[in-house]
């Protein structure tokens, strides 16, 4: 009655695996010489992939100039922000401690 009952098992029979011969290999013929660039073959040199280069690289240096001054324009505005909030607390707190003294 405590026992726990599994189930019977499937039929299922695993494959078995048979070891086969690898293929013999012949040896290639070598590979002709590669030229020195890797990029020789997709990209000419020309006065007009050369422009594209440097504006491409003038677009990279301008979104990330703007992603920083961002950033800080942000941390600037934080720190206005709470300087002006303790500057408040500050007159506050203040203006608190003057109400009970007199009372």
């Amino acid at each position: 009655m405590f026992k726990p009952q599994y189930p019977r098992p499937d039929t299922y029979t695993p494959a078995t695996i048979r070891p086969t011969q690898a293929p013999v290999e012949h040896p290639a013929t070598p590979a002709p010489a590669k030229s020195p660039t890797a990029l020789h073959g997709l990209v000419q040199n020309s006065p007009g992939t050369a422009l594209a280069l440097t504006a491409g690289g003038v677009a990279g240096v301008l979104a990330l100039a703007s992603v920083a001054v961002s950033l800080l324009l942000a941390v600037a505005v934080t720190a206005v922000a709470l300087s002006i909030s303790g500057v408040v607390l500050l007159f506050l707190v203040r203006a608190l401690r003057q109400e009970f003294k007199n009372h």
